[in-house]
């Protein structure tokens, strides 16, 4: 192949793969679980947070005898390899949210 034709060849599929590169979309379902309304600042951190990636039902896949180094575990393990864009300041906050809300530091 000499390369006026290898390159009328590279052209005509540049073209073409143009033309199929739409973009795409996806809808995802509404979240049928919202996080547990509670008046500690955590709660509005983990509203902003935690649910722009995941949905509020991962919290209750947690054991609920969950104690707050567990808690504290997660919160820095969604933040370092996962890269959740958390404030070093908001995550103590977070914690104290999720370990009085769904770990065994929930009232009884």
């Amino acid at each position: 192949m000499n390369s006026k034709t290898f390159v009328a060849l590279a052209l005509a599929l540049a073209a073409t793969s143009a033309i199929h590169a739409a973009p795409k979309t996806i809808v995802l379902p509404p979240d049928g679980v919202q996080l547990k309304p509670s008046s500690l600042p955590g709660y509005a951190k983990a509203q902003a947070q935690c649910v722009a990636c995941h949905s509020a039902e991962y919290m209750l896949y947690q054991p609920p005898s969950a104690p707050r180094p567990y808690w504290d575990a997660m919160v820095k393990r969604m933040k370092t390899v996962f890269n959740a864009p958390i404030e070093d300041a908001d995550m103590p906050l977070i914690v104290d949210y999720l370990v009085k809300t769904y770990g065994n530091e929930q009232p009884k």
